[in-house]
């Protein structure tokens, strides 16, 4: 069901749409090196496909899960190979990028440098992280979303319409939305179900498929998610959530489900991290700590062994009393700081590098905590309109009892932390 031209191409309007940037270079034939990143099944391979074939352009594809630099070599010398007069130079489809070494991306730069291929590269990770500065500073980066509820119900009725053997039965969608929502924006998994709730009836049975008839498909048949490495949002959620809810053994399931189906480890790990900090915060700080070392771990050492680094932390993390304490403060601030822009700050805590400044009072009056022996000295920090606001609202929960103690003691009677 891949569109072959740019009219058939649904979704992702904000770069394929009529004069949006993509698109627009597609059309003038003018096409740079450029690294799609997004969710899977949003039309990566899709939108490399469709310009090949828009362009008339020699398509070479390689998957960085299999592939090394002898594959991107050979790629190369095949690319330089068919460059003859004035024929278009090919174009390198790359897929999972992000999985290429450094070195792998470096043996990239020479021939994206000289034009003897147009890169495009395909990534479900950030860029900015995962593909090396020299080679990204050679390629535009377009940033595909999950398809929209209309895109992919546009998806649905084409295929419908003009699969080559769907289009020769009775099939009928009276409800979408099942099918919309369990495929998380994710068109290839969409299409999956679909698939399957097509296959469990005969080729002369006519079809009504409605909400109930998905889930129930989608219940029995979980397996319907783990296919090719993609990211399965609802067993990472459920792996969040386990953690969350201090049980280690779900915990430990979910994150073998995980691994077992192909999940990038590494967004495992960026999961870690940020429950590590929403979810654990202040009540114990050294699970930060430890879900960034297993980060750089398991970026370090790779799989299979990268699972044991991960099974440790995320029965750390399931293990360690729970806060969220931080997560709702920030939150909090951010409420008061877009309801009171531009709040004067005091003057005592203002820089004053300049004599007008020092002649305004700026600095004056600060109080420096250091020369009181306790370290502290009680003073007026936040802006006058918003003075004693209690923004932290400290939980008596694990290391973070001891914080909720001490600030209780030294602002008593100036915050409320409870």
């Amino acid at each position: 069901m891949r569109p072959k031209t740019l009219s058939e191409y649904s979704g992702q309007d904000h770069i394929m749409g009529e004069g949006k940037p993509l698109r627009k270079a597609i059309e003038s034939g003018n096409l740079p090196s450029f690294i799609l990143w997004g969710p899977p099944g949003v039309g990566k391979t899709t939108i490399g496909h469709l310009i090949a074939q828009t362009l008339k352009r020699p398509f070479i594809a390689l998957s960085a899960i299999n592939s090394g630099v002898a594959d991107i070599r050979e790629a190369i010398k095949k690319a330089e190979s068919q460059r003859f007069f004035d024929s278009p130079n090919p174009i390198l489809f790359i897929d999972e990028i992000h999985r290429f070494s450094k070195s792998q991306q470096d043996s990239l730069l020479g021939a994206v440098e000289k034009g003897t291929v147009t890169l495009i590269g395909a990534t479900t990770e950030n860029p900015s992280f995962e593909v090396n500065g020299a080679l990204l500073s050679r390629c535009q980066v377009y940033t595909l979303q999950h398809h929209t509820e209309d895109a992919l119900k546009n998806i649905i009725d084409r295929a419908i319409k003009e699969d080559e053997i769907l289009k020769k039965r009775e099939i009928n969608v009276t409800e979408y939305e099942a099918l919309i929502l369990n495929s998380g924006g994710d068109a290839r998994r969409m299409l999956n179900i679909l698939e399957l709730i097509i296959s469990q009836h005969y080729e002369h049975e006519a079809i009504t498929i409605n909400n109930e008839m998905v889930e129930k498909m989608v219940t029995e048949n979980p397996g319907i998610y783990d296919k090719n490495g993609e990211m399965h949002y609802d067993v990472a959620s459920a792996f969040i959530k386990s953690m969350r809810g201090s049980d280690p053994n779900a915990t430990l399931y979910y994150l073998a489900m995980m691994i077992e189906s192909g999940e990038d480890p590494l967004f495992i790990c960026r999961r870690m991290i940020i429950l590590a900090a929403e979810d654990v915060g202040l009540a114990n700080p050294n699970a930060l700590l430890m879900a960034n070392n297993c980060f750089q771990a398991v970026h370090q050492i790779g799989m299979p062994e990268g699972r044991i680094v991960m099974s440790q932390c995320a029965l750390y993390l399931a293990s360690s009393p729970k806060s969220n304490s931080a997560y709702k403060a920030i939150d909090e601030a951010i409420r008061i700081v877009r309801e009171n822009p531009n709040l004067p700050i005091p003057k005592h805590l203002r820089n004053a590098p300049t004599k007008l400044m020092k002649d305004l009072n700026y600095g004056k009056d600060y109080k420096y905590a250091h020369n009181s022996n306790a370290g502290f000295i009680k003073d007026d920090f936040l802006p006058k309109k918003i003075s004693k606001t209690s923004i932290y609202k400290a939980k008596s929960i694990g290391a973070e009892s001891k914080i909720a103690e001490y600030l209780k003691e030294i602002w008593k009677g100036h915050y409320d932390f409870d």
